[in-house]
């Protein structure tokens, strides 16, 4: 059963460690480095990108996601976790940091505001059917590099991708009562 933490300074963690722990993973929050190192997988959830990334830094975990994350960690970022993941931003707050690794450049709220959210069907490579994706001010990707496979677009813009060990996507598919990205997550972390 892998290990797998949920980044619980700040977002919605609580959807996160019941659908992993439904799907029969150790889920457990993470807020400080000891509760990091004993992760084999971790998921950084949607929430305030900017907020997220300045409490990691407050509570002495910004480097050791970094050092993790670069050190092959499998880590599945959604949302505000996607944007977390990118090694660039666009529309970023002012000095905003990254924990980095995923080679995309991911727009910050490109969808729009809160009032602009929406929900869509969409085809994503490795699931039969579609998946109900939830968008709430949702970031997308603006350019891919090379080694990042896309798994799915809206409105023609990459809302989920893969590169290695590194997932990340636009919408919240911990809220769509639906575990099969999770279960990509889990797959990857246990391959």
């Amino acid at each position: 059963m892998p290990a797998i933490g949920v980044f619980a300074l700040q977002g919605d963690v609580r959807e996160h460690l019941a659908t992993l722990t439904a799907l029969g993973a150790d889920a457990f929050p993470v807020r400080r480095p000891e509760e990091l190192a004993r992760c084999d997988g971790l998921v950084l959830p949607g929430g305030e990108s900017t907020t997220m990334a300045k409490l990691a830094r407050t509570f002495d975990l910004l480097e050791p996601l970094r050092e993790r994350v670069s050190g092959g960690m499998p880590t599945f970022g959604t949302c505000a976790g996607m944007i977390l993941l990118a090694d660039r931003i666009l529309d970023g707050a002012a000095g905003q940091e990254t924990i980095g690794g995923l080679d995309v450049t991911v727009r910050r709220n490109a969808f729009g505001r809160q009032v602009d959210s929406f929900e869509a069907d969409l085809e994503l490579t490795g699931l039969d059917e579609p998946v109900h994706a939830v968008f709430i001010r949702a970031p997308w990707v603006e350019e891919v590099g090379a080694g990042v496979e896309v798994l799915a677009e809206a409105e023609g813009h990459p809302v989920a991708v893969r590169q290695g060990h590194l997932l990340a996507t636009s919408f919240h598919p911990e809220v769509a009562d639906d575990g099969r990205i999770h279960r990509l997550f889990l797959d990857l972390v246990q391959g």
